[in-house]
């Protein structure tokens, strides 16, 4: 009856040992694979912190050429605006001289 109970007692404990043996395994599992995802969102935020950089470069770099486009269609704007004048002060001089009699 005492090795029973003894035996009994030894049972316990080998199952208590692979209980607990089993929940350090888990638990060492689990710790590595949120060390894992711990390492991917970090990558990832570093991604996304690179892509925020590239997106304000690419902003950055775009409305300085938007600024020189518009530059250049003022300057294309106020040639074509002269270029007209000169022809309508032409055509003044040629219809007055016209009207005078002077051509």
């Amino acid at each position: 009856m005492v090795e029973d109970v003894v035996n009994l007692i030894a049972q316990i404990e080998a199952q208590s040992q692979k209980l607990l043996d089993d929940a350090r395994a888990k638990a060492a599992e689990i710790i590595l694979k949120s060390k894992e995802e711990i390492g991917k969102i970090q990558s990832e935020s570093l991604l996304v912190d690179d892509v925020k950089r590239d997106c304000e470069k690419i902003v950055s770099e775009a409305e300085k050429e938007s600024e020189k486009i518009i530059d250049e269609a003022k300057k294309k704007a106020d040639e074509i605006k002269s270029a007209v004048a000169k022809k309508i002060d032409k055509i003044a001089e040629k219809i007055a001289n016209t009207i005078v009699g002077v051509e």
